[in-house]
């Protein structure tokens, strides 16, 4: 019997990459013998609406065409349903792909892990009653996530380069208390980032060797440093080689908790809302093709 196969596309994402990869990646899906089933997002909106639609229609499964905005708004139906969920990536950032092994600048070969049919069950942080398949950003990284969001210049990762490049100019550090798994700790910092996977921002590795299903979430507190020490430690992000530097903290657990005053954190590149924060853990709670 055929596979049936929802392809929900964000023709949007990626300036219009969703769009022109879509076509590439359905002939690949029905070459190989699959029965696909196409939907075409018109808002954001769109995508949980059709996610929800597609669960009701009985597929096998659902692959998004997008970014991470767009995987964020599926994962708010396809969480804890079971229905294996393959993502095709289109976005500016792409880090849940990343974080899942799926080949970035390759789309007929993410639509290959489909067609393979290999799935792995891998955790999802919870916040404000919403489902975060990436980061939390509170601090520093937020401010730059919302200047990124609002560019229209540069295309692609470079985007955040220079994003956090005019943050610096006025950011000062913030005082938190980051509770973990019931533990305060008062501190002041640059940034608090609480992550499933290793990566935001286009593959900036906040937290490092973080595993996507080992039912923990990652915390990377960066005390204050220089504006230079920031500046030269955003490099260092992308390679990981950030860990090990003495303003750099990470801790692992369960439940977190974020306080800052007039601090707003961003999930998945998106506003999640200000501070404060609880952050919880939802094990295995989507199933991916990877």
């Amino acid at each position: 019997m055929s596979r049936r196969i929802a392809l929900v596309v964000n023709p949007t994402s990626g300036r219009g990459l969703g769009a022109r990869v879509a076509p590439q990646v359905r002939a690949r899906l029905e070459s190989a013998g699959l029965t696909v089933d196409e939907y075409a997002t018109t808002c954001a909106e769109d995508v949980g609406r059709i996610a929800a639609a597609v669960i009701a229609s009985g597929a096998d499964a659902v692959a998004l065409v997008g970014g991470d905005g767009t995987i964020h708004l599926g994962a708010q139906v396809l969480a804890m349903s079971g229905m294996p969920f393959g993502v095709i990536p289109a976005g500016t950032g792409n880090d849940f792909a990343r974080g899942i092994g799926v080949p970035l600048k390759d789309p007929l070969g993410a639509a290959d892990l489909i067609v393979k049919g290999d799935t792995r069950a891998v955790d999802l942080a919870m916040a404000n009653d919403r489902y975060i398949t990436t980061v939390v950003a509170g601090g520093f990284d937020s401010l730059v996530n919302k200047r990124a969001n609002e560019m229209s210049w540069p295309k692609g990762n470079s985007r955040y380069t220079v994003a956090t490049l005019a943050e610096l100019r006025t950011f000062n550090p913030l005082s938190y208390v980051v509770t973990v798994d019931g533990e305060a700790i008062e501190t002041d910092a640059m940034l608090v980032a609480v992550g499933t996977g290793p990566t935001y921002g286009g593959g900036l590795q906040i937290c490092a060797g973080a595993e996507i299903d080992d039912g923990l979430l990652d915390i990377t507190i960066i005390k204050p440093v220089s504006r230079l020490t920031l500046l030269q430690l955003f490099p260092k992000l992308s390679k990981g080689t950030h860990v090990g530097h003495p303003a750099v903290h990470a801790l692992r657990g369960s439940t977190v908790r974020l306080e800052s005053a007039g601090v707003t954190a961003y999930a998945d590149g998106e506003i999640l809302g200000p501070l404060p924060v609880d952050i919880g853990i939802a094990p295995g709670a989507l199933t991916v093709f990877a």
